[in-house]
């Protein structure tokens, strides 16, 4: 087995009896204890049932009642509960919480076969862009231990990256599945809203959040999403529409189809380092066929203040749930009921995640609801309607997935606005309720770049197929941090 084996190539190799299962498992899960200390990828390690799975998947492999993910390990982000496991969220207010029920897709996934390894570290209830506001600590990217992995995925996208596993779900609110995959070098992609159930996922912003897959190629995206899509009667925002073969679709022709660049997303604050390999990318799907034309979203440059307005909002109402009472962290010796709720939840909660609950109790007062709240939610229906009309002219719209490459770990951490800014290319997909992509397209100065790919709602299969053409292509996706192939070349299994 090579470090830059896919999840498509690993499920051959277990068909074939190259190797098992448990061979598999063993490898990733000493790879996870060598890893560990330097890049604090993972919270939780489930190595004993990871074993127990493997050796169950590895009867059916025997049997020949496998399907396409039997038996290859994976990685859950802490914020899908997990039957037995904990489940904290990245926060100290759950760093206690072990989850009654598995999430929705952690039940799909299951039921596919796949092992779970353990649960990825991440951004405290998924509020930040790169990984650093978790209770238990920050996770390192595997290109430059000195850098962020990008969040609020950042440790399901470095786990990828340094090949500990072939793929880890994620979730995405704001460009917390592109983001972290564009700055890790892995593919990530954040289905329609809608399209895979929030059932068992902790929300953060709950007309936002989207469920989605980080992993090598556009093609093991595929394979993974196949399993987790449908609908879910438990989660009401769930769409009851049929989910196509996305396998199968990733053979569509890349003749004829028009992509729009995103003019907004090519001005002040992208770095030339960035743009240039998002222009080739640009032009290998022109000389496979594709159109290109310039494209203008008007309202799109406003998708960031409007996000910070909403998403605190939802988040305010939705972490009222978390007061000491029922389950989490509850606070020593509470004077009276009053105290139980204000020193647990201060002590519970870090720094980000009270600004953010500040911020949305404040947009939601009374004396402020018109002029904040409802107006962020008129101008997110000027944003939808923006993505409708150029997708009235275009099939997919392309551009730079971040405005830099990973920045240094601390670098941004005394300044929310100018983090916040470096969602600024992946918040509108979320406002608009569209399935979105990230896939890497080259380095800048030995980091690297990501390109995004947005469609209509319910095009998954468009963008995957656009990705998987790009990836043909190219070995962008294939590229591994130094050490990586090494490490697995020195025998971790035969």
């Amino acid at each position: 087995m090579t470090a830059d084996a896919t999840l498509a190539s690993l499920s051959a190799g277990l068909r074939e009896r190259r190797y098992s299962s448990v061979e598999l498992t063993q490898a990733a899960l000493a790879r996870i204890a060598r890893t560990q200390p330097e890049l604090n990828t993972l919270i939780t390690v489930t190595g004993e049932a990871a074993l127990a799975s493997a050796a169950a998947a590895d009867q059916q492999l025997a049997a020949g009642t496998a399907g396409p993910l039997t038996g290859v390990p994976m990685i859950h982000k802490d914020i899908f509960c997990t039957t037995g496991v904990l489940t904290t969220c990245g926060s100290r207010m759950l760093s206690n919480f072990v989850s009654p029920y598995d999430a929705h897709i952690v039940t799909r996934l299951k039921e596919a076969g796949m092992v779970m390894l353990g649960k990825a570290n991440m951004d405290e209830f998924a509020m930040g862009s790169s990984n650093e506001t978790s209770y238990f600590g920050p996770v390192r990217n595997p290109w430059d231990t000195t850098r962020v992995p990008g969040g609020s995925s950042g440790g399901s996208a470095a786990a990828v990256a340094a090949r500990l596993a072939p793929l880890a779900t994620a979730s995405d609110t704001g460009g917390s599945i592109r983001q972290p995959a564009a700055l890790c070098g892995v593919t990530g992609i954040k289905p329609t809203y809608g399209r895979v159930s929030r059932y068992g996922m902790i929300a953060f912003a709950s007309s936002l959040d989207q469920a989605g897959v980080i992993t090598v190629s556009a093609e093991d995206a595929a394979l993974t999403l196949q399993a987790m899509a449908g609908f879910d009667p438990r989660d009401s925002t769930s769409v009851d529409v049929p989910v196509p073969d996305y396998a199968a679709e990733l053979q569509q022709p890349l003749a004829g189809l028009r992509i729009g660049v995103l003019r907004e997303f090519f001005g002040e604050g992208l770095q030339p380092a960035i743009e240039g390999p998002v222009r080739e990318a640009l032009a290998t799907w022109q000389r496979l066929g594709a159109t290109v034309t310039e494209v203008s979203l008007p309202s799109l440059p406003l998708s960031v203040a409007t996000y910070y307005v909403v998403a605190p909002a939802e988040a305010s109402s939705n972490l009222a749930r978390f007061d000491g009472v029922r389950f989490g962290h509850r606070c020593d010796k509470p004077r009276d009921l009053l105290d139980l709720y204000k020193r647990s939840r201060a002590e519970g909660f870090g720094a980000e995640v009270k600004r953010r609950i500040i911020t949305g109790t404040y947009v939601l007062s009374a004396g402020y609801f018109d002029a904040y709240y409802l107006k962020a939610q008129r101008v997110r229906a000027l944003i939808t309607a923006d993505f409708k009309r150029a997708f009235a002219e275009v099939d997919v719209l392309v551009g730079p997935t971040t405005p830099t490459p990973a920045f240094g770990l601390g670098d941004k951490t005394s300044d929310p606005i100018t983090m916040y800014l470096n969602d600024i290319y992946t918040i509108g997909a979320n406002m608009a309720g569209l399935p979105a992509m990230s896939i890497p397209c080259g380095l800048a100065d030995g980091l690297p770049v990501g390109v995004q790919l947005i469609g209509p709602h319910f095009s998954e299969g468009r963008l995957l197929a656009a990705a998987h053409a790009f990836q043909r292509e190219t070995d962008w996706h294939l590229r591994t941090p130094a050490g990586v192939s090494a490490d697995f070349a020195a025998g971790e299994t035969r």
